[in-house]
């Protein structure tokens, strides 16, 4: 996504089961290949993790 995600938005390479289709490609973008999850970050659900992003993204928003 050249111009960047919009929050909220699932990435155009998310697959219909959550998995990168460019996982371990060269054409992987480097801020996907930098992300380092950690517990907090995913929680202990799809809901939770998605919860966390939500609030990251409204903490950082301009």
């Amino acid at each position: 996504m050249p111009r960047g995600k919009p929050a909220g938005i699932p990435c155009v390479q998310l697959l219909p089961d959550y998995r990168c289709a460019l996982f371990g490609k060269p054409e992987r973008p480097a801020v996907c290949v930098s992300l380092r999850p950690t517990e907090e970050m995913c929680g202990m659900n799809r809901e939770a993790a998605l919860a966390h992003l939500t609030g990251l993204e409204l903490a950082t928003r301009p």
